[in-house]
């Protein structure tokens, strides 16, 4: 159905635009767990199990003679439907956060758990279709396939999966669908606007029924017309379907859409605020 060099580009499975794979593998004030006061918008029970949870994670960088810790000795927990906002300066490790957090970069100290297993004891066969399975993307520069259409885009992950191409497309059609895309399937990127664009990327993220959404900037090029209308998505997918959610961004508008709000600076955890809930 798809050119074989939709593998090499395509986001869907986040391997492309991974980082190759380098093995397997306290902050400032401890995050918030469970039960603890001050944390809102969490559903579950005092003993449900988070579905996300990292321990003592650290990445470092070299830049010429010069080491940088971008995390260190990070702790995170995340629950079912949390909405998450993760703020801070540029360089303070927010992306490299989420691709730590979605198997696609290894941290080189610690451990990453998503739905009780241990992402980087995996093979990196295994960690990919995990991914795909367990885990929804969405960049900020929308990362979708030229030469596929809407629909094409959104199945693309199911394929790679091995699913009919048939069953694939109705289930595209129906999140397209829920995107408020559905007259838009037959279309390809360039025939559509940016807003339109995040949400196909939206509704590629939730193809698989992922537990977690994981968004890097998501309106960080859109107007704020479209960036409202993403950020309603990712909150209903929040409220309504129970979906864990991540995202990052610099804009203090989208930071109130989040029941929780995680400041980072050079990686370690300042701040931990409860961001109101609902939107501005």
């Amino acid at each position: 159905m798809f050119p074989d060099a939709t593998l090499a580009v395509t986001s869907a499975v986040g391997d492309a635009y991974r980082p190759a794979d380098r093995g397997k593998h306290r902050n400032r004030h401890q995050l918030l767990t469970p039960g603890t006061a001050g944390r809102r918008g969490y559903r579950g029970g005092p003993s449900v199990k988070p579905i996300l949870q990292l321990k003592g994670v650290g990445k470092t960088y070299r830049r010429g003679d010069e080491r940088v810790d971008v995390l260190v000795d990070f702790d995170f927990t995340l629950d079912a439907g949390e909405f998450v906002v993760v703020t801070g300066p540029s360089g303070a490790g927010k992306s490299t956060l989420l691709h730590i957090a979605g198997g696609l970069d290894a941290p080189d100290s610690g451990t990453v758990a998503v739905a009780g297993q241990d992402v980087w004891s995996m093979s990196g066969g295994a960690r990919a279709a995990f991914r795909r399975r367990n885990l929804g993307f969405v960049f900020q520069f929308f990362n979708l396939v030229p030469m596929l259409t809407a629909v094409e885009n959104v199945s693309l992950p199911l394929v790679l999966d091995g699913m009919p191409a048939r069953s694939a497309d109705a289930r595209a059609e129906e999140l397209l669908e829920r995107v408020g895309l559905g007259d838009r399937a037959r279309h390809r990127p360039a025939e559509l606007s940016g807003g339109q664009m995040q949400r196909v990327a939206v509704a590629r993220a939730l193809v698989a029924r992922p537990s977690i959404i994981l968004a890097d900037e998501p309106t960080g090029n859109l107007d704020s017309h479209s960036s409202t209308e993403v950020l309603d998505l990712l909150r209903s997918l929040s409220d309504e379907d129970g979906a864990a959610v991540v995202m990052v961004t610099h804009d203090e508008a989208a930071a109130r859409y989040g029941s929780r709000e995680l400041h980072l600076v050079d990686g370690r955890a300042s701040a931990i605020d409860a961001a109101p809930i609902g939107k501005p």
